[in-house]
């Protein structure tokens, strides 16, 4: 029966199962989540953002220091880098015409200023990241200063655990004493500025050494204030409209500026002006903490006590009826009690 074997050998010779076959190593190589470690990697700091594009400063602090232009590595798409940032980037660092490194990493920030669009509104915007002072700068008048506006700003800084400071702008057009009054008894370091007469040797002083995130109403002049600390910043400026009596928006996007005073540097990070700042991203329990007066006196108020109207036994109504506020403690009583409502809404 030897032609069923000879049969047998025609079938092998056919089959397919049987033919040994060498992998392409490049195509069948499976995908990696590894990541070069980057050891080459530079700390920078990011001075602006535009467009995808990033300004960052390499070197910092040293005689080679210079800018340079970075994109985002592909692994952090979804991470999002602001101002402030303290970046990682590898690639072509000489900052010459043309080039361009990569953003491959981003420090752990120390503090992050946030806001939302309203108090209803949970999605936050990042302003600024690493910021350890906030300047808040507000003018006597055209336009008229806003105390609530700057309330919801201490809240915001305090919040994130940055020292805020005042700025008082046009004070030769309007007396700001009665302005002023509704921040006794809080911690806050205040600045007049009027026309001709800038206190910059002492907001200076303020700022050197610190990063320092400046924020305001648009018209009130921090442009102009910021040109005056920084000369090269040369940051457009604008009026205040007639008719409606609000500024108009002249910076359009967050930039760090290099401060360099008599006492040593600091950074000045200007920011757009807005005419609101939602504080939906905000704990309500961290609100008091902006009214340093209130808060002390809180200390005493029932367990759980909400500090509203209504709220039974509260010592903070209990001290404004009893005078020991003084004559701005109801007005700083019903600043508080208006932000403490916004949260109690559902």
């Amino acid at each position: 029966m030897s032609w069923l074997n000879d049969d047998d050998d025609d079938d092998a010779a056919f089959d397919e199962s049987s033919i040994r076959m060498r992998p392409n190593p490049k195509a069948n190589r499976p995908r990696t989540k590894r990541r070069p470690a980057h050891a080459d990697a530079q700390s920078a700091r990011v001075l602006g953002v535009g467009r995808g594009r990033y300004t960052v400063l390499v070197a910092e602090d040293t005689p080679e220091e210079h800018e340079v232009l970075a994109v985002r590595a592909r692994e952090l798409r979804k991470r999002p880098i602001v101002t402030g940032d303290i970046a990682r980037v590898v690639g072509d660092t000489t900052g010459e015409q043309g080039t361009l490194s990569r953003i491959i990493g981003i420090e752990d920030r120390k503090t992050l200023l946030r806001r939302s669009a309203d108090d209803t509104d949970q999605v936050e915007r990042v302003v600024v990241a690493n910021a350890d002072q906030m300047l808040v700068v507000v003018a006597a008048a055209d336009p008229e200063p806003r105390a609530r506006l700057v309330d919801r700003y201490l809240v915001a800084a305090l919040d994130a655990g940055i020292r805020p400071l005042l700025v008082v702008t046009k004070t030769d057009l309007a007396d700001p004493a009665a302005f002023l009054s509704h921040f006794e008894g809080v911690d806050l370091d205040v600045f007049t500025s009027a026309k001709g007469e800038m206190p910059l040797e002492r907001i200076g002083a303020a700022i050197t050494g610190h990063s320092t995130v400046f924020v305001g109403h648009s018209g009130v002049g921090k442009s102009t204030l910021v040109n005056a600390l920084v000369p090269s910043a040369q940051r457009a400026t604008g009026h205040v409209n007639d008719v409606t009596g609000r500024g108009r928006h002249t910076s359009s996007s967050t930039v760090s500026l290099r401060y360099r005073g008599p006492e040593g540097n600091g950074w000045v990070i200007d920011t757009p002006g807005v005419r609101s700042f939602g504080l939906g991203h905000v704990d309500p329990t961290h609100i008091i903490d902006a009214f340093t007066e209130l808060a002390l006196i809180a200390q005493d108020c029932p367990r759980g006590c909400t500090h509203l109207p209504d709220a039974p036994d509260c010592a903070l109504q209990e001290a404004v009826a009893d005078g020991r506020l003084g004559p701005t403690g109801a007005a700083r009583l019903d600043s508080l009690q208006r932000l403490l409502t916004t949260f109690a809404t559902p």
